[in-house]
């Protein structure tokens, strides 16, 4: 299993991280690691960030292990500001049609998957491109669920603030340390429509409804099932945020965890719409 900078985002078999910086050196440092280990493994990588191609290109030359990658063809370097207009608002689905296009033809080609790393702050400064974003982080973790693709995905707190970048933070499974609270991702181990990670508690109050809405979580049959096997903590105001999503979206939801208190918060609240599964 590859492994990070100790300062930087933990390792996961499947990389979807989330990385807050202040300073270019560090998210660049970064980024030339998380490639590196692509390369190894055999991945196409992708870097993607602010400014030319040919000042992108030297940030990696810098690297010998991507200057290495750049030399065999293994390396491609994109500019955000070429590739998305100022103000722009993502489209959630089509960008991850995007990203399955390029893991399809990184596959074609012989290679392992596609690895990217990317500086996106460009693309989050307005609250309207926060929140297609976010639902964008969402969407992609599933796919990179089942796919061979993994991304780091950076965020610029000195500009945007740690409020955003925890916004953002808690849609990948993995995020810097401190990023956020809670992780609301598409890496589950039963088929859910989502998996949650971490701890729901006061940290979580303004984050997790939004959280929630921005997911859009799949329902089924009148049921949404969240795998929480990794939760490690949630209070009763969480609960209830839960139970107002469940009757705003005419859902039942379906809280696996091992955790022995939600189910005894819910009966004696007599919380609607929420219903707990003990987890093995």
């Amino acid at each position: 299993m590859p492994t990070e900078r100790a300062d930087g985002p933990p390792a996961r078999v499947r990389d979807h991280v989330c990385l807050s910086f202040r300073e270019r050196g560090e998210f660049v440092a970064h980024a030339q690691d998380f490639l590196a280990e692509g390369l190894t493994a055999g991945a196409r990588v992708l870097y993607v960030a602010p400014g030319d191609e040919a000042a992108l290109t030297g940030q990696l030359r810098a690297d010998e292990r991507c200057d290495q990658g750049l030399e065999r063809g293994a390396v491609q370097v994109a500019s955000v500001d070429a590739a998305y207009s100022s103000g722009t608002v993502v489209d959630p689905a089509g960008q991850v049609e995007h990203y399955a296009a390029a893991t399809s033809e990184a596959l074609a080609a012989g290679f392992t998957g596609l690895r990217v790393a990317a500086d996106v702050t460009s693309l989050v400064r307005t609250p309207a491109q926060v929140d297609a974003f976010a639902r964008y982080e969402h969407l992609v973790d599933h796919y990179m669920a089942g796919h061979p693709m993994s991304a780091m995905c950076a965020y610029d707190a000195g500009e945007l603030g740690d409020e955003v970048v925890a916004q953002l933070a808690c849609m990948h499974p993995a995020a810097h340390a401190g990023g956020s609270p809670f992780h609301l991702h598409g890496h589950t181990a039963d088929g859910s429509a989502a998996a949650l990670d971490g701890e729901l508690g006061p940290e979580s109050r303004r984050l997790w409804p939004q959280a929630l809405e921005r997911a859009g979580l799949r329902s089924e049959d009148g049921t949404t099932t969240i795998d929480a096997t990794g939760l490690d903590f949630v209070d009763h105001r969480s609960l209830m945020a839960l139970a107002g999503y469940a009757e705003r979206h005419a859902t039942t939801v379906v809280l696996r965890t091992r955790l022995s208190t939600p189910a005894r918060i819910i009966e004696l609240l007599e919380l609607p719409g929420v219903r707990v599964e003990r987890a093995a």
